[in-house]
């Protein structure tokens, strides 16, 4: 099980001053679609140099293009990249082709997909790396949770590997671990505390020991 740090509302320097503060509790640290858009792949690429022994996710939630854009994020240095459950099964086929191309993993992120189960069947069987359940910021506002999805997506896919983001804090990740994901991502979990280091140390205690 690997931890995952998702930074969203942060600027290159700003960014770059957090991982630091526990970039040895972490496995990946997430470059968030907001950063995408604000600072370009620049981000991803000074984010890779700043931290080589770190992988690097661009959460570039690819719609459309998917081989062109994860050229793009190869180029950048990103090890892995996004694209939407709910975008196109030829997006998806040629994200994955690419990403194999480029030694690169592909993250499917699961937002807004209605059948879960079978989507998650559907996107496995295209041969991507991670699938990702993920509640989005707008329903954890109204209290949803992302863990009954993760047993259902458990059950469902049989090559890909499972990640979890959405809202996720010290006090509920036993509950995200006993659902065995491969990754767990937290964002404001840890970037919102005012001990990170320490937070992010108990949180890969905690997923250490699985």
């Amino acid at each position: 099980m690997k931890l995952q740090l998702a930074l969203d509302l942060v600027n290159i320097p700003e960014g770059i001053a957090l991982v630091k503060e526990v970039e040895q509790y972490i496995d990946i640290v997430e470059i968030g679609t907001p950063i995408v858009i604000n600072e370009g792949l620049h981000a991803v690429k000074a984010m890779k140099e700043a931290f080589p022994n770190l992988q690097v996710l661009a959460d570039l939630k690819i719609m459309d293009a998917g081989g062109y854009e994860i050229m793009k994020a190869a180029e950048a240095g990103a090890d892995l990249v996004t694209v939407l459950g709910v975008s196109n099964d030829m997006t998806i086929k040629g994200a994955v082709e690419e990403a194999k191309k480029q030694n690169k993993l592909v993250l499917v992120d699961m937002i807004n997909v209605s059948d879960i189960e079978t989507r998650a069947r559907e996107v496995d069987a295209l041969g991507v790396d991670y699938i990702c359940v993920h509640t989005g910021y707008d329903l954890q506002a109204v209290g949803q949770s992302p863990f009954e999805d993760l047993r259902t997506i458990k059950r469902a896919v049989k090559n890909a590997k499972t990640a979890v983001a959405g809202g996720i804090k010290l006090e509920t990740l036993p509950e995200v671990i006993k659902a065995q994901p491969d990754l767990v991502i937290v964002g404001g979990g840890i970037t919102g505390q005012a001990d990170k280091a320490k937070v992010a140390a108990e949180m890969q205690r905690l997923v250490q020991q699985g």
